[in-house]
């Protein structure tokens, strides 16, 4: 988007030149863009491209009205609900049954999830040009077999071996996933930027002067972001993760971001974050996500006072061992 001035700014013969431009965004007092409201995050397109679509970085008109009739076919009333990229996949598959979240158990029925929306996108990541994420580093391919092995024989030992989701703790800020509360109201001042998101009502207050980060020894649970305006494009840099975080389920300990939001259009607000961790990626990747604005409310994301399946979990592995030790005891 091009650069526009403030009316304080123009001459009085080009006032009427510019003020159609200047009305494309809404902007705050300070003249800098209105990001406030709630913003969506409902897209179907998947985080990776399918390797159906090879180099393909979008869809025709046709696969768009194709796909978003297929959607409506495959997931509007009942069935189980599907989540995160197995919608898209679910369509170009065709497959009505569609991946299970748990196999175990089945997910619960597709009435309780928002529909999704069908892009000219086959991949939110646009850096690679491929679409997929960059190749593991070694250390975090170790790193993943040793979580494996150690959940494989330690799944639920004690509640220190869940996920933090799973203890109400924290989902992950930024929280990118589409589709289930992911949704994000914003509030902004001259001196700040707040984002909420849906998703455990996590918020951060980003000052937008800049500045310099904690100090390294300093480790929060959602980071330490700092913000600044670069024209119209707020951009947000946060690190200092603690060693407890995750980002995508994978330590966040080295892990930087980079946020860019900018308003496209009043319906519109593009969202672009680089990821960079030299411990867990060989290269830094970036992926964009369309936001759009929405009338709806943000509602209580209520975690801890209902975590019932916590307790589950756990009572479920002490009647396993039982059963266990039961049928060893008999042999």
């Amino acid at each position: 988007m091009r650069k526009v001035l403030h009316p304080i700014m123009l001459l009085p013969a080009l006032l009427f030149t510019f003020s159609a431009s200047y009305a494309e965004i809404p902007r705050a007092p300070n003249g800098k863009p209105d990001f406030q409201g709630v913003w969506a995050n409902n897209s179907a397109t998947p985080l990776e491209r399918p390797a159906v679509f090879e180099n393909r970085a979008t869809l025709t008109d046709e696969e768009v009205a194709e796909y978003t009739a297929k959607h409506d076919e495959l997931f509007t009333g009942g069935g189980e609900a599907a989540f995160g990229d197995s919608v898209f996949n679910s369509i170009i598959n065709n497959d009505e049954e569609h991946e299970s979240y748990d196999p175990d158990t089945g997910n619960y029925n597709h009435f309780w999830v928002v529909d999704r929306e069908i892009e000219n996108r086959t991949s939110l990541i646009v850096d690679p040009p491929n679409g997929r994420l960059p190749p593991l580093t070694k250390d975090a391919t170790a790193r993943d077999e040793a979580r494996a092995a150690y959940v494989a024989a330690h799944p639920s030992d004690s509640y220190t071996d869940r996920i933090n989701s799973d203890r109400c703790i924290t989902y992950g800020m930024p929280f990118i996933a589409a589709g289930y509360n992911g949704y994000f109201q914003i509030a902004q001042s001259a001196n700040h930027v707040a984002i909420m998101q849906e998703m455990a009502h996590e918020t951060r207050s980003i000052p937008v002067s800049g500045g310099q980060h904690l100090p390294a020894k300093v480790r929060l649970w959602n980071g330490d972001s700092v913000g600044r305006w670069e024209g119209d494009t707020f951009v947000v840099e946060t690190e200092n993760y603690s060693s407890k975080s995750t980002f995508m389920q994978r330590t966040a300990l080295s892990l930087s971001l980079t946020e860019r939001f900018t308003l496209i259009d009043e319906e519109t607000l593009q969202w672009a974050l680089t990821v960079s961790d030299p411990t867990t990626w060989i290269q830094p990747w970036t992926m964009v996500i369309n936001l759009k604005k929405s009338a709806d409310a943000i509602y209580e994301y209520a975690c801890h006072e209902g975590n019932m399946s916590m307790e589950g979990i756990l009572a479920g592995a002490r009647a396993e061992e039982a059963e266990a030790n039961a049928a060893g005891g008999n042999e």
